[in-house]
């Protein structure tokens, strides 16, 4: 029998792996239900009703106004201060022009599917990221804790290439997971955007820029899973990579952010992972650091930037791939298995 049919096998029947992923694909459901519920089509209607809502605000500030202005006038005729509270010419007192007060504030929430929906693959990846994760570390870190691996070796006493193939098989288990849900959740959105939202200006451009990015979400997923399997392979326990994680985002995110921002290091958040992530499914992330002022011609003050681009990111994620997984199966080599 193939060893690696047999290792798909063992993975798709794990109890384990269901609920995992069953939870993630509900989780992802949710999102999708969630959005539709609590987002409305723009309709002649709707946007009359916010004229309307937008006309009262304008004429609440025109009533308040007159009696400020009112108050003012009657503080200056009595002679008594009024400790800043008004201005020394009453007549500045005045309603806000009725451009001011824009009709979109009053409007609905609404889905713009060419606006809104790259945004939505971020939680995408994030969820199916921590499945694979989770899965892979248990998928592996089972097989340990209960000596299925060392049965298996006696069988075939190939290590690396044993190590491998259950690497392939949990890689392939998560991409037919996360490749129907990426066009589910492609046709989700598209439907709340029909009904509850708009799809107008969705060029040949928008749907090739949302597949390429709904591409590096499934390479994120692939690359967390890969993590997560070869931790637990590192420790032979699953609890090795949760713990490690666990560890990573305490000390090495939370702690390290608050070291540097005391510290006061520019641009802190280069130094945390979740940056690097953002910037992989965002193209780029521009940092700021209010602390230096560059002057403009026009006497602006703006923040000094820094871009991180996904060029940046899948450096870190190649290394990161390359140095756990290379130290897994180094140790899978070099260590006795007992």
């Amino acid at each position: 029998m193939s060893l690696y049919r047999t290792e798909l096998r063992r993975l798709t029947k794990r109890r384990f792996t269901r609920y995992m992923t069953l939870l993630g694909l509900l989780v992802l459901l949710a999102v999708v239900v969630g959005t539709f519920l609590t987002n409305h089509k723009l309709d002649a209607g709707a946007i009359a009703q916010a004229e309307r809502q937008a006309d009262q605000q304008y004429e609440q500030q025109v009533r308040w106004s007159e009696q400020e202005r009112a108050a003012c006038e009657a503080a200056q005729a009595a002679g008594t201060p009024n400790d800043g509270r008004y201005p020394d010419d009453c007549s500045m007192i005045s309603a806000p022009p009725r451009e001011s007060i824009e009709t979109s504030w009053f409007l609905p929430s609404t889905f713009d599917f060419r606006e809104a929906f790259p945004e939505t693959l971020v939680p995408f990846a994030a969820i199916l990221a921590l499945v694979g994760f989770v899965i892979g570390a248990s998928f592996i870190g089972a097989e340990w804790s209960s000596g299925g691996m060392m049965n298996l070796l006696l069988w075939r006493p190939k290590r690396l290439t044993v190590l491998a193939t259950k690497l392939a098989a949990l890689l392939t288990g998560m991409l037919a997971v996360a490749l129907p849900a990426a066009v589910a959740w492609f046709a989700g959105f598209w439907l709340v955007a029909t009904f509850r939202g708009s799809t107008e200006k969705v060029t040949s451009g928008v749907w090739q820029s949302a597949g390429l990015t709904g591409l590096r979400a499934l390479l994120l997923v692939l690359v967390v899973s890969t993590l997560g399997f070869a931790l637990a392979s590192l420790g032979r326990h699953t609890a090795m990579a949760l713990g490690g994680v666990v560890a990573v985002a305490v000390v090495g995110q939370f702690g390290l952010g608050i070291l540097l921002d005391m510290a006061g290091v520019r641009f802190p958040e280069a130094w945390l992972l979740p940056t690097y992530a953002l910037a992989w499914m965002q193209k780029k992330v521009t940092l700021q650091n209010w602390d230096s002022c560059n002057a403009t011609v026009f006497g602006e003050c703006k923040p000094e930037t820094f871009d991180i681009t996904w060029q940046h990111s899948s450096v870190l994620l190649a290394v990161g791939v390359a140095v756990v997984l290379g130290s897994a199966l180094w140790m899978m080599r070099r260590r006795d298995i007992s």
